[in-house]
């Protein structure tokens, strides 16, 4: 569970390269692309570009390099020929990446063109609530302070938070202990060590927290048919509290402006 000085190093390598897939993603116009075409272009930038391999392909049979989570869809969507993005969608994608033997896990939701005020704002509302859970991340904290600053923000902003699916350790395999709940009581739960890594990636939802599985085995959709949106980063435990692996060079300014009065 505990990771030492090289293994962090090649994990910040992981989490560098990740990032850049959503570099890509950013400069593009998702609106009339498939979730497929998305797909094979980041497969072929991570393979060919990145020199590094799409953990996702193929891990439990899954057969795709990202998921592709539009509207309704809550986690684990299946990229499609026929599913094709359009004005006022939004968009979860997630995304890993396997570098030198370790992993690293993010996932964005994307507004697609014009999108009303209130996807909007759900989405806005995820993205904090994951920093909220992120800033509560340093040596001797415990997971229940993770999870009850992310139930926390969603809860004040009217959101539910979806509980059947949650971060978790990662590393040499993307799944390793710890889980990571995205709800929770203060100082309850494991205690932070420095050297851990794990993934934080709040699921919200605009209705009721209920979900369930298509009969693809694999989408996941909010049983009332709301809006659902999920931010990811994988992160470590450092000696002075909390360093992103996978952060996105637009988001070098978030810890401080998280941390800022409002």
């Amino acid at each position: 569970m505990i990771k030492q000085a090289q293994e962090l190093a090649l994990l910040a390598e992981s989490g560098r390269l990740l990032a850049s897939a959503f570099g890509l993603l950013d400069k593009i116009s998702l609106a009339g692309m498939s979730t497929l075409q998305i797909n094979e272009m980041i497969e072929e930038f991570i393979i060919h570009d990145l020199q590094s391999r799409p953990a996702s392909k193929g891990q439990y049979g899954y057969a795709f390099s990202l998921n592709s989570s539009v509207n309704d869809v809550v986690c684990h969507g299946v990229p499609s020929q026929s599913k094709v993005l359009r004005n006022g969608d939004i968009v979860n994608f997630d995304i890993t990446l396997e570098k030198n033997g370790y992993i690293a896990d993010s996932s964005k939701t994307y507004l697609v063109g014009e999108v009303n005020l209130a996807a909007r704002r759900l989405v806005q509302t995820t993205y904090e609530a994951m920093w909220k859970g992120i800033l509560a991340v340093r040596p001797g904290a415990r997971l229940g302070d993770v999870g009850y600053a992310i139930e926390r923000h969603a809860k004040r902003n009217g959101y539910s938070v979806v509980r059947e699916y949650t971060g978790h350790g990662i590393g040499r395999e993307m799944h390793e202990e710890p889980q990571v709940l995205h709800y929770g009581k203060p100082r309850t739960g494991l205690a932070l060590r420095e050297g851990m890594v794990f993934t934080i990636e709040p699921m919200l939802n605009q209705g009721g927290r209920s979900v369930r599985t298509e009969a693809d085995g694999w989408t996941v959709v909010t049983r009332d048919g709301s809006l659902s949106a999920q931010f990811e980063h994988t992160v470590a435990v450092t000696a002075s509290g909390v360093s992103v692996l996978t952060l996105r060079p637009d988001e070098s300014g978030m810890i401080s402006k998280m941390k800022a009065p409002t």
